[in-house]
Order: structure tokens, then sequence, then C-alpha cells
């Protein structure tokens, strides 16, 4: 039923130690757990990291979808926590995608470094739907690699 689907958009500031090797752990243990959560939840979205914000896309049943983004406010390597968009869909976006992080390959990581510095990438002053549109694309593209 396409009334039960929601859509929530959000960013956040990166509240995480900034020594790379920290900063990679606690990625890789967001997505992780990330990605049984919302397996188990019917949820799939994904995630970008970038001058130390993040922004993330999360489709599925909006009870589950509101649980999991009480749990994203809860964790204290996010602050500033900002939803942007919460709506119904049709269908999703990310269906391939318990949890996908945007970035991990080495040529996207340095594409996408240089977007915060050069363009003073902020999600702050993003729509939802324009964050939406950005991890859909990079998403393609990051499946097409």
């Amino acid at each position: 039923m396409a009334s039960s689907m929601y859509r929530l958009v959000y960013y956040s500031r990166n509240h995480i130690a900034y020594d790379e090797a920290v900063f990679a752990s606690n990625v890789d243990e967001i997505l992780a757990n990330s990605r049984v959560n919302n397996e188990r939840n019917e949820i799939t979205g994904a995630l970008l990291f970038n001058a130390g914000c993040f922004a993330q896309v999360l489709e599925g049943p909006l009870d589950k979808v509101e649980a999991a983004f009480e749990r994203i406010q809860q964790d204290e390597r996010h602050g500033d926590v900002s939803l942007l968009a919460l709506d119904p869909i049709g269908h999703r976006s990310f269906p391939n995608w318990a949890m996908g992080f945007i970035g991990r390959s080495g040529m996207h990581a340095e594409r996408f470094a240089g977007i915060g510095s050069s363009s003073g990438f902020d999600p702050s002053r993003l729509s939802g739907d324009e964050i939406h549109s950005l991890l859909k694309e990079l998403a393609i593209e990051e499946e097409a690699a």
C-alpha cells in the first residue's frame, strides 16, 4: 500500500573525533548496525558523509522509519540532527540498499571530499528533496561503478 511507505530525510553534524582510524571504525559500526536493523525493519536508504555532516535518506513503513530516526537522534555520534522531510512515497528510491554508503570507493571519496571544500556543501542549506535527489544520483553512479 503506497500510503504506508514513507521517506525520511535528515542531516546531522559529525560528533565523532576526527582521527581517521576512529572515524572509519565508527562509520563502519554505524553502517553494520544500520544494515542489520534496516533489513529486519524493511528500511532502505543511503548515507553520505561530507564536510563534517551526515545526510541520509530512510525509506520504509512509517513506524519503523520513525523508530530508526529516534535512535539516530539519541546517538551521541550525531549532533544537531535536523529533520528535512517526512513524506509518503509510492516506491523506494534505494530498493537494493539496506543502507548504502555513498563515497566508499577511492574515486568517489576523492570526488565527494572536494564537494564540501569547493562548494561549501552544507546540508542545512538543502531541502529534503535536494538531498534525496543528490543521494539518488550518486547511488546510481555508485552502482554503475
